[in-house]
């Protein structure tokens, strides 16, 4: 059996074993064909590679102008792939040592200033929408900003998921559940959603609509969002996703614990939580500077 129809085997393995999403599983194909493609070019048995393919692969990456982190990613997926075939005795053992990328320094992350938000939900009024699609495009980020909500978590949730109760239920990355407490403003701005919702009240609906209809698509919030910092003026990095930063780092600024923070975002790692340690430091940096006498002398 060749490596190549492993792949086939581990894609399957992932998705029923580890419960691994469709997008994840095509992210690790595609890393995993382009190794293989790349031996293939150079003749190289697939378990036969030595430190030099490796050197020239993590070249290779580099002259496509790959970021650090995606080819960290990429030979992980590779690594784990070689992994299972061993495991499995579809090949012999393998020294995957020639396959680990210098280490990356993980960005901090980009989140967005408590004003800067607040203009966004007074933005989303002056759009001039029908009252349902301005009630949803409140609501989905309200939902975003105030449970740390990974936007694929929130537009997952069912219409027999609400009216919400004190805590919310979610199912996060790898199957994993974790408990949200939910805000009154959330609650309230949800429930505004559903009076004026055209959708259907059958609790397996989802509980965010697009304008025809269907579930609302990711991309359909991005380019509200897009269209909310074209309007402000505000940074690129002012996204979705950035809310959920901003989730994390103004409850680290107002005292939050890190193990509390970790379990809201649903974070496997406490070091992944610590970068927004990081932003707050960068904030008290400024205040310190801006605010002490001596530092105006």
């Amino acid at each position: 059996m060749t490596l190549t129809s492993v792949l086939n085997i581990w894609l399957e393995w992932l998705e029923r074993e580890r419960r691994s999403s469709p997008k994840t599983c095509e992210a690790y194909a595609r890393d995993v064909k382009v190794w293989l493609g790349f031996l293939d070019d150079r003749s190289c048995p697939m378990d036969q590679f030595d430190r030099h393919h490796a050197r020239a692969f993590l070249g290779f990456l580099s002259d496509k102008n790959m970021a650090p982190t995606s080819i960290a990613r990429m030979l992980s997926s590779i690594r784990n792939y070689y992994r299972f075939a061993m495991r499995e005795q579809y090949v012999s053992n393998i020294d995957l040592s020639p396959l680990k990328a210098p280490r990356a320094k993980a960005p901090l992350p980009k989140s967005v200033a408590a004003p800067d938000i607040k203009d966004m939900f007074r933005c989303i009024k002056e759009l001039g929408q029908p009252a349902w699609k301005e009630a949803r495009d409140i609501a989905v980020l309200t939902l975003i900003y105030g449970t740390g909500l990974r936007i694929s978590e929130a537009l997952s949730l069912a219409r027999g998921d609400a009216p919400f109760g004190d805590w919310l239920r979610i199912t996060g990355k790898g199957g994993k559940m974790r408990d949200i407490p939910v805000l009154d403003i959330v609650r309230a701005t949800t429930d505004h959603w559903l009076s004026l919702s055209p959708a259907s009240d059958d609790p397996k609906a989802p509980l965010f609509i697009a304008n025809r209809g269907g579930a609302l698509h990711p991309r359909a919030v991005q380019r509200l969002v897009e269209t909310l910092r074209y309007r402000l003026g505000l940074d690129n990095h002012t996204t979705p996703h950035a809310l959920r930063h901003a989730f994390a780092t103004h409850m680290l600024a107002g005292g939050g614990d890190l193990r509390a923070i970790q379990a809201l975002l649903g974070h496997a790692s406490l070091s992944t939580t610590q970068r927004y340690t990081h932003v707050d430091e960068q904030a008290l940096t400024d205040i310190h500077r801006a605010t002490h006498p001596r530092a105006k002398s």
